[in-house]
């Protein structure tokens, strides 16, 4: 049976994660640093043979699927549904008052991501539901073929998840991925998707890491999770 061999990356560094405020469905810019990043990303991506690139219409994601696409002239396809969770309330806040100004959603966040809603936001079940869907359709349509796919870090996640667990229920488990990170999972027709390796960065110098450093998430924790191959 032929298989659909995904790369999935998220995107480069933008405002939100340099600045540490909720992006979600704001559509930030990249930073300096995150130009950078997409120069090292497009040589990882030089000679790996690809069919079709699949993006979220988010610039920040659109600009990183260029860089993928630097040397392969292909047409890239937006997807609407590739895009980050919305964060409702919480978007456009930075992550140091959000424990204050929302205690009951944070709390979940840090301890139940699965449970995750912010106010007026997207349930972390939904973009769990839309994110497999989405895959799954794209996947479907590619059998034989390689393909990447370019997404955010909470929808990133929430897939990977699935391809490493098989359910929600370990979102907590799976790790962040660095701005540019990059994810390998396999998809057959009958046994659905294999993870090959997840959130690897090797691509990137450490000066250029966008976790290292980081006040909201624990760089070391997601080091650990950054499983190259």
């Amino acid at each position: 049976m032929a298989k659909t061999t995904i790369f999935l990356v998220r995107h480069a560094e933008a405002q939100g994660n340099a600045e540490e405020f909720f992006q979600g469905n704001i559509d930030t810019m990249l930073t300096e640093k995150g130009q950078k990043q997409l120069d090292f990303l497009a040589e990882r991506f030089k000679d790996v043979k690809l069919d079709a690139i699949y993006t979220s219409p988010f610039q920040r994601a659109m600009l990183t699927a260029e860089a993928v696409n630097k040397f392969h002239g292909l047409p890239l396809i937006p997807d609407y549904r590739l895009r980050e969770i919305n964060g409702g309330d919480w978007e456009g806040r930075h992550w140091a008052d959000l424990p204050e100004m929302f205690p009951n959603s944070y709390h979940n966040w840090k301890n139940h991501m699965e449970q995750f809603c912010a106010p007026n936001g997207d349930a972390m079940t939904d973009v769990y539901a839309r994110m497999l869907e989405t895959l799954t359709e794209i996947a479907k349509q590619n059998l034989g073929k390689t393909i990447a796919v370019i997404s955010h870090g909470c929808a990133v996640r929430n897939f990977l998840c699935e391809a490493e667990f098989g359910n929600i229920l370990h979102l907590a488990d799976v790790g962040w991925a660095d701005n540019s990170a990059v994810s390998c999972i396999e998809y057959d027709a009958d046994t659905g998707f294999t993870l090959i390796y997840k959130n690897n960065s090797e691509h990137l110098p450490p000066e250029l890491s966008s976790l290292r450093g980081a006040k909201w998430c624990s760089y070391e924790t997601a080091k650990k999770e950054d499983s190259a191959t």
